[in-house]
C-alpha cells in the first residue's frame, strides 16, 4: 500500500514485529479471560516494559528508545489486535500520564517519574475528568493549597484509566483563580496519606481496563511536583490532548479494521440458502463500504499525524481525524454485527467486544461535540 511506504520503514516494521509477538505470547491466550475477570495481570507491566513495549516512542536517556510518532502508531496498532482495547488501554496509560511530565518536567522530575514506568515498575495515569467537569477541563474543582513546601489537596477525579492500582497520578488541580489560569498540574503519588480508590467502576466496554475514582483528602503532596509553573496546568492539558486524539484516532480505526476483518471472514464462511454470505450482492457492498471508509480513515489519521510529527499546528485537524475516525468505527463494527446476525450479539465473537469497546471513543479525549466546537472555531474564525 502507497500509504504504507510513505510513512513507515524499517524501523516501523521492526517495532510491528516486536510488539505482535508480544502480543501473541503475552496477551493474545489470556485476553478472553481477562475480559470475563475485569482486569489483566499486573506483571504484564513488568513484562512490557522488559520487552520495550512501554519504552517505545520515549527518549533514549530516560529509558526508551526514541523514534518518530509512527513507532507510537505502530505499536498502538499491534497492541489493539489482541482484540482488547481495554488490554491497550490499561497498558497505555502511561502514554497521557507522562507527556506533561515531559512537556512541563524538570530534569529531577523526568528522571523520577519516566524511567521506573517505562520499566513497568510503576503504572502512571492522567487525572483531568471529574463528577462535575468532564469536557469542560477549564472547570475543574480539586483544589490544591500551597502550604510552605507542600500542596493540600483536596477534591476527586473520575473515570480515571488505570486508576485502581496506579502509582502516580498526574493531575489537573486549581491552585488560582477560577477559568483555565489557575489550573496547575500535579505529580500526586498514590501512597499519599489521604490519597484514596474507589472500588473499579463497571463500564459498558474495555472490561480489561481498571477504571476508578480518585479522592483526595488533606493530601499533602511535595511542592516539587508541580510540573512547570503554576497556571501552566491548562496549556499543558491541551497539548496533551492532541497526542490523546491521536492515540484514540487509532484505536478507532483498529476497532474498525478488526471488525471487518471479522465480518470478511464470517461472510465467506456462513452459509445462507446454500451459499455463503459473500455470494450476496448486499453483503459484498456492505463490505466494500466499510473498506473504503477504513482506508479513508486510516489515511486521513496518518496525515494529520505526519504533520504533527513535522511539528505543525494540527489542533483542527486531529479534531476532524478523531471525529471521523470514530463516525466510521460507529458504522462498521454495527455492520460487522449486523452481517454475523444473531451470532454477533454473542460474547464468543470478537464483533461483540468491538462493538462494545467502541463507544467510549467518541467520548474519550474530549467528546465529538467538543471537537466540533474546535473545528467550527478553526474554520468560522
Amino acid at each position: 500500500m502507497v500509504g504504507y511506504q510513505e510513512y513507515f520503514g524499517e524501523t516501523h516494521r521492526m517495532v510491528r514485529e516486536t510488539v505482535r509477538k508480544f502480543v501473541d505470547r503475552e496477551i493474545r491466550p489470556f485476553v478472553d479471560d481477562w475480559e470475563e475477570q475485569g482486569g489483566f495481570p499486573r506483571e504484564l507491566y513488568t513484562r512490557a516494559g522488559d520487552a520495550g513495549i512501554l519504552g517505545i516512542g520515549y527518549p533514549e536517556r530516560y529509558g526508551g528508545s526514541g523514534g518518530d510518532i509512527f513507532v507510537k502508531i505502530v505499536a498502538v496498532e499491534e497492541l489493539m489486535r489482541c482484540g482488547s482495547a481495554g488490554v491497550a488501554a490499561g497498558l497505555g496509560s502511561l502514554d497521557i500520564g507522562l507527556p506533561p511530565v515531559l512537556a512541563l518536567g524538570t530534569e529531577e522530575q523526568k528522571q523520577r517519574f519516566i524511567p521506573p514506568v517505562l520499566r513497568g515498575e510503576r503504572i502512571a495515569a492522567l487525572g483531568i475528568t471529574e463528577p462535575d467537569a468532564g469536557s469542560d477541563v477549564a472547570n475543574i474543582r480539586t483544589r490544591a493549597v500551597r502550604e510552605l513546601d507542600h500542596y493540600v489537596v483536596n477534591g476527586s477525579k473520575m473515570f480515571i484509566t488505570s486508576g485502581a492500582r496506579a502509582d502516580q497520578l498526574t493531575c489537573a488541580v486549581r491552585t488560582g483563580g477560577e477559568g483555565a489560569g489557575g489550573i496547575s498540574l500535579l505529580i500526586v503519588e498514590a501512597d499519599t496519606h489521604g490519597y484514596s480508590v474507589s472500588e473499579r467502576l463497571k463500564k459498558m466496554g474495555w472490561w480489561a481496563s481498571d477504571t476508578a475514582q480518585i479522592f483526595f483528602d488533606d493530601c499533602r503532596v511535595p511542592a516539587g511536583n508541580l510540573l512547570g509553573e503554576e497556571g501552566q496546568g491548562f496549556y499543558g492539558i491541551m497539548e496533551n490532548f492532541q497526542n490523546e486524539r491521536l492515540h484514540l484516532s487509532v484505536m478507532a480505526n483498529m476497532t474498525a479494521q478488526l471488525a471487518m476483518e471479522e465480518a470478511l471472514r464470517y461472510a465467506r464462511e456462513r452459509e445462507a440458502f446454500n451459499r455463503p454470505l459473500s455470494a450476496f450482492q448486499v453483503t459484498r457492498h456492505k463490505l466494500a463500504d466499510m473498506a473504503t471508509l477504513v482506508e479513508a480513515s486510516r489515511e486521513f489519521t496518518y496525515r494529520v499525524a505526519a504533520k504533527i510529527d513535522a511539528g505543525q499546528d494540527q489542533v483542527r485537524q486531529i479534531s476532524m481525524a478523531k471525529n471521523f475516525a470514530c463516525t466510521v468505527s460507529d458504522k462498521v463494527t454495527y455492520d460487522a454485527v449486523q452481517i454475523h446476525g444473531g451470532f454477533g450479539y454473542m460474547r464468543e465473537y470478537l464483533v461483540e467486544r468491538l462493538y462494545r469497546d467502541n463507544r467510549i471513543l467518541s467520548i474519550g479525549g474530549g467528546t465529538q461535540e467538543i471537537m466540533k466546537e474546535i473545528i467550527s472555531r478553526a474554520i468560522l474564525g
